[in-house]
């Protein structure tokens, strides 16, 4: 019974945000002017521009998923191999890469390339461009990629406990371990050291982001801090 009760929430969710945005879709689909239509549809599915998007879309992702697979299972294999502390640690490095590299490089492609070529006019080498005019430059995508990866990384659980398979826990899984056990005790479910430990973590959150937000503030205000 306690079972088919935490079950609820899941098919109100269900119901919500997959089962009425469905109704919708088809209902827009062929909807024309308030009656049932195929005509707006068929303009759709006869527009040969949608059919090369598509095509686009399905060999890029054909094509991502056959090097993910042919990189991805020796990286399975070989953390199959480690110690579960470094494969979670590598697994979790994987699952936050792209949150780095796409403020990074949403920063870096908005630099003057006129301000590198002008160092290098002056007599700078590319070591010496690249620490005084990129890196400074660059440090509002290192602000936000930090932000982007450290609060999700301090937080996760998911990968932890498959990598892991419970032998190895993050602060994440704690929290999540100590909900289950409070839901699952017999009486009043005493949800306390959860909630505790979640706050903590809040806490944590609420440090990080500050820092950086100060960080960030003080090298717009201060110029270049590098």
């Amino acid at each position: 019974m306690k079972r088919k009760v935490f079950a609820y929430p899941y098919i109100v969710w269900m119901a919500l945000f997959i089962a009425v945005p469905m109704v919708f879709i088809f209902y827009y689909a062929f909807n024309v002017d308030g009656s049932f239509s195929f005509s707006k549809a068929w303009a759709t599915l006869s527009d040969i521009s949608k059919w090369r998007v598509l095509w686009v879309s399905i060999e890029i992702a054909a094509g991502t998923t056959i090097f993910c697979l042919l990189l991805g299972y020796p990286v399975a294999y070989i953390l199959s191999n480690m110690r579960k502390s470094i494969a979670a640690f590598i697994s979790v490095l994987f699952n936050f890469i792209p949150f780095m590299v796409m403020p990074l490089y949403n920063s870096l492609s908005k630099i003057d390339r006129s301000l590198i070529e002008a160092s290098g006019d002056l007599g700078a080498n590319g070591r010496m461009t690249f620490f005084k005019v990129v890196l400074p430059l660059s440090v509002p995508g290192i602000v936000s990629g930090i932000t982007m990866v450290f609060i999700p990384a301090i937080t996760a659980f998911t990968v932890p406990a498959l990598i892991g398979n419970g032998n190895y826990n993050l602060y994440g899984n704690e929290i999540e371990m100590a909900f289950k056990q409070a839901a699952g005790s017999a009486g009043s479910a005493d949800y306390s050291v959860g909630s505790t430990l979640a706050i903590i973590l809040l806490i944590c959150v609420f440090i990080s982001t500050a820092v950086m937000n100060r960080f960030d503030k003080d090298h717009e205000e201060g110029g270049n801090l590098l």
